[in-house]
């Protein structure tokens, strides 16, 4: 009787730890683990109304990373007005795009995003708009936008970010096996 208590323990301390789910920590960690570095990729998505990125050099550069937050630029040729925010929260993780103008000040259309629903694998997270975006993308005359889920894959090689909702899908993918040198601090941050 004595031994199935004492292997049941370590089962009931972990069902009563506060430690995040693994994959979670896996997903985090591992593209927190890439911090510093920067990767040049491309649009793998062949639709035409991506046509003006599928012509850039796309820059990811996992610039900035807290035990809480890691701060993605991506850049896309020359323009380096976007931000990708990836949060670690107590309900999953949250991802936010901070779009900036060149003096710094934000965008009309910036902090949309969403949170996980279901739990991130440890390659795989999804995030549907959240109420703010939605509400930012009705205010702005996007109401296509309303149904956006982003996602980000972190494979051995490559990470990918894409967005679907009907009758959309775009998708860009980036090279992890050669790092590049970073790009400049995105605009405002200089």
């Amino acid at each position: 009787m004595r031994l199935a208590v004492l292997l049941s323990l370590p089962l009931a301390l972990a069902a009563c730890s506060n430690e995040r789910p693994a994959a979670e920590a896996d997903l985090f960690d591992r593209l927190s683990a890439l911090c510093g570095q920067a990767f040049e990729g491309r649009v793998v998505s062949d639709d035409p109304r991506d046509a003006d990125w599928a012509s850039q050099v796309l820059t990811m550069h996992v610039r900035e990373c807290s035990a809480s937050e890691i701060r993605i630029p991506l850049h896309v040729g020359e323009d380096r007005s976007r931000t990708w925010v990836i949060t670690r929260e107590a309900a999953g993780l949250q991802l936010k795009h901070d779009h900036r103008h060149e003096d710094g000040s934000e965008d009309v259309l910036t902090q949309y995003g969403g949170m996980t629903i279901m739990a991130p694998t440890e390659t795989r997270a999804e995030f549907p708009a959240d109420q703010f975006s939605r509400m930012l993308f009705d205010r702005e005359g996007i109401a296509a936008s309303m149904a956006n889920v982003w996602s980000i894959t972190l494979a051995e090689t490559r990470f990918t970010y894409a967005l679907d909702r009907p009758d959309r899908h775009f998708e860009a993918e980036f090279d992890l096996t050669v790092p590049v040198d970073a790009p400049p601090p995105p605009w405002g941050a200089e």
